[in-house]
Parts: C-alpha cells; structure tokens; sequence
C-alpha cells in the first residue's frame, strides 16, 4: 500500500527503538502517527521531569529542595491538564499518589546530586544533526561540564532500576545522544549518567569511538530500511514477548492478523 502521510524527517532515539524492536511498531507510531493513550507512568515521567528542568534553569545557588517543591503546582497546571486527567483516569486518590510520589523523588534526588553545584551546557538541549545521510534529532535531559572539563550526558529516569545484564538496551538512547554532541559540538561526551530518581540510584557508562560508531552505524541501517519500507508501503511485523508486552498496538497487529504473544 502506498502511505497517506509523509516520511518523518529524522530519526530520534526512542522511535530508533520502536523500529528496532518492531518495523510494524514504527509505522503505526511514527508513518500513521496513531495517537497512543497516555499512561499514569508516562504522566508521572513529564511531570517529574517539567519538575527538573525549571529547577535546572535556575541560578546555580538557587537550585535548592524548596525551590524544586515550589514547582510542584506548576508543573500540576503545565503537565496534568483537564485532557491527561480524564485519559489516565486521574481522580484525586491518584492525584494524592502523585504527589506523594513526587516528594520521596525530589528528597532522593537531592541526595544524589547537588543540583547547586552542576555546571550545564544545556537543559532539554534539542540537538538535530545529519550524519551521512541520516538525519537524527534529538532532546537532551542535560548536558553538563564535570570537574575535568568534559561533556557528560544525563539522563533521569522516573522507571524501575533496569536489568545490569541488558545495559547495552539501557543505555542505547543516551548514546545515540553522544552520536548528536559530537557530531554537532565536535566534541564526544566522556560519561553517560543515568539518574534512577525514584529510587536514588545512578547508573554510570563511559562513552568510547566504538559505541560512538556502532551506535551511528545501527541508525543509519535503520534509516535506510525505514526509506526502503516506506517506498514499499509495508513495514514488517516482527512480533515477540518482548517487544509486544507494553505495545499499545497490539490490538491492531492482532486484528491485522499479527501472531501477536499473549503477555
């Protein structure tokens, strides 16, 4: 079949991973661009992170646990809208939850990082690069100076801490991020730094050319079969346990005939 809507411009990491994961994925997320419900986990993320990057933005001697907590209701009016709400079944019991939820983040956060002492080249840093022929776009959480004078990438993550045996998916996005730096700054990130703040942990990864190139390579591959599935309208299903378990299309797969797994 020949698609309606036009090719996405660039590539971003998580729509890397939705192709990567699942050709079918993609074109449902990315080609059609049908709309996937929102989520009380997805609602808690954006909003913990509106809370971060307000903090972020101010003055270094500023960024103080009562001026995150002061951004509390802010974010409440920026993020939990009338429209979230009634997707994610948002009443006040789940509002309650939220909020308390939030204030054990930020009171372990502060004890991961003084936030007074960061040095940012840049908050919610977008960052679009071309590298061949592949266009890439990304959003840095941050992208901060360390006491040597190198570039660091970091990343909070309200999630679970992830599996250590699988940390090549863990850091996949963040070092694809790498690829954007220093392709457009010319100069590579050393650490990639990913805050766990819900449960005050931090995972650390050096950034090397290897993983820079592989990394780069991945994409590109990826781009060009994205081109070549979009020419000839049908991007494959490749269903699996993994890949199907939180897929919020697995209803259309199943309809369309998809051997879709049960959970």
């Amino acid at each position: 079949m020949a698609f309606e809507q036009p090719l996405p411009k660039s590539l971003s990491p998580s729509r890397l991973a939705d192709f990567q994961a699942c050709p079918r994925r993609y074109q449902h997320a990315s080609v059609e661009r049908i709309p996937q419900p929102a989520s009380y986990a997805s609602a808690k993320g954006r909003f913990v992170h509106y809370i971060f990057e307000q903090l972020m933005k101010l003055d270094g001697p500023a960024r103080t646990i009562d001026a995150a907590r002061n951004f509390v209701e802010p974010a409440l009016a920026s993020v939990i809208t009338p429209d979230v709400r009634q997707e994610i079944g948002l009443d006040e019991a789940g509002e309650a939850r939220l909020l308390a939820e939030t204030a054990v983040i930020l009171e372990r956060y502060f004890t991961m990082e003084d936030p007074r002492n960061v040095t940012s080249e840049g908050i919610e840093l977008r960052v679009g690069v071309t590298v061949g022929e592949t266009p890439l776009f990304g959003i840095l959480d941050r992208l901060d100076r360390d006491d040597d004078g190198n570039l660091v990438i970091v990343d909070y993550k309200t999630g679970s801490l992830p599996n250590r045996n699988f940390d090549s998916q863990t850091f996949a996005n963040a070092e694809l991020y790498a690829v954007l730096c220093e392709e457009k700054l010319g100069e590579r990130p050393t650490k990639i730094r990913l805050l766990y703040v819900s449960q005050g942990e931090t995972l650390e990864r050096p950034v090397s050319e290897v993983v820079i190139k592989a990394r780069a390579g991945a994409a590109t591959n990826a781009w060009e079969k994205i081109n070549r599935y979009y020419d000839d309208g049908n991007f494959p299903a490749t269903p699996s346990k993994s890949a199907c378990r939180f897929c919020s299309f697995r209803d259309l797969c199943r309809s369309q005939g998809v051997p879709v797994p049960p959970r």
